[in-house]
């Protein structure tokens, strides 16, 4: 029986990946990619799939009602997985609104159709139908670089420091309210920093290699103490899939990859791997320290525990050899990451 999934912000970062991993580990499904092909979402991401017969693409914002139960109705959609946010923090202390109406009113519209959609006139809801967030460990805060045995859990309390991270905090307690009040099946999972292909150069690994291949500055914030737990988005890919099939519903799931590292060593082990295994002529004096931003969370940690324990979940990818894939990918797609620089350029000041 075919499954349909609605992937929302389908053409960014993970949605891209997301959908490349479902067309390449499943045969009897129906991707439909709905994206509003901000800076953030290029098709070019899936110029590969967009001729396959199981994908298909629409236009639009999720904070358009009728274009979204346009799209429910017109498909009997099994999994709604929420992708699409503003995520660039940055950009969230220049324009919080904007955060808002994405990551919260876009959520919640995207809520209220599904919910309608979905009824089956009983009071209940068509079998096997999820409603999926796809949310962040920085909605929990910040941990202490002095107490590494602390780690984010799913019970720990909501404290977000940002307002993309309020943004996200907001848009996760709509969608469990919505489970509470109305009965919608849902799942939240909670990732940390996501690497690979696909990202845009606005966010630390990508921006680096930019900079790298330019032989131009490389702009780290503070002293570069920051530490991140990054995980390599097939691995992230693979476990929205195991909540999808396997998740108790009701649900939140933390996904991390277990590899804490300071932003200053990430950013070593980039200039290390371009100069030492590709021959590119430069150092670590490339590093630029700027001014830290205002409220910067010092460390993000993630237990896995619960998914790894109750659906068999576990990080495939190393972090040095997810790295070096990820460094060979953006070497090897010099004109994909000139158009996504110039995406961001226009759109700053657009």
């Amino acid at each position: 029986m075919t499954k349909t999934y609605l992937v929302t912000g389908g053409a960014g970062f993970i949605g891209s990946n997301f959908i490349h991993y479902l067309l390449e580990t499943k045969d009897d499904i129906l991707v439909i990619n709905v994206d509003a092909l901000t800076y953030a979402g290029n098709l070019e991401n899936l110029g590969k799939v967009e001729s396959d017969p199981r994908y298909r693409f629409v236009k639009a914002n999720i904070c358009d009602k009728a274009a979204m139960m346009k799209v429910l109705e017109a498909f009997e959609i099994d999994y709604l997985v929420n992708f699409a946010a503003e995520s660039h923090v940055n950009r969230s202390i220049v324009e919080p609104i904007t955060f808002v109406d994405t990551n919260v009113v876009g959520t919640a519209t995207l809520l209220d159709c599904a919910k309608a959609a979905w009824r089956d006139g009983e009071g209940g809801y068509r079998e096997g139908v999820c409603f999926l967030q796809v949310s962040t460990d920085e909605v929990y805060g910040s941990l202490s670089p002095e107490r590494p045995a602390e780690l984010f859990r799913e019970t720990t309390p909501l404290s977000p420091h940002s307002p993309y991270a309020a943004s996200k905090a907001s848009a996760d307690l709509l969608v469990g309210a919505f489970g509470d009040t109305f009965r919608l099946p849902y799942n939240i999972t909670r990732c940390s920093n996501n690497y690979g292909p696909f990202q845009l150069p606005e966010k630390l690994i990508p921006l680096m290699i930019a900079h790298c291949l330019e032989k131009k500055p490389l702009p780290l914030y503070g002293d570069g103490s920051q530490i991140r737990d990054w995980l390599y988005v097939r691995d992230h890919c693979a476990a929205i899939d195991c909540v999808l099939e396997q998740g108790r519903r009701g649900e939140v799931y933390n996904i991390g990859g277990r590899n804490e590292r300071t932003n200053l060593s990430v950013v070593e082990q980039i200039v290390g791997s371009l100069r030492d295994r590709l021959g590119l002529n430069i150092s670590d004096d490339l590093i630029a320290h700027v001014k830290d931003r205002p409220a910067h969370d010092v460390r993000y940690g993630i237990d896995p525990s619960k998914i790894e324990r109750e659906l068999a979940w576990h990080p495939q990818t190393p972090f040095d050899a997810g790295l070096e894939s990820t460094i060979d990918w953006y070497v090897a797609h010099p004109p994909w990451l000139e158009n996504a620089l110039r995406r961001i350029e226009d759109q700053r000041h657009g």
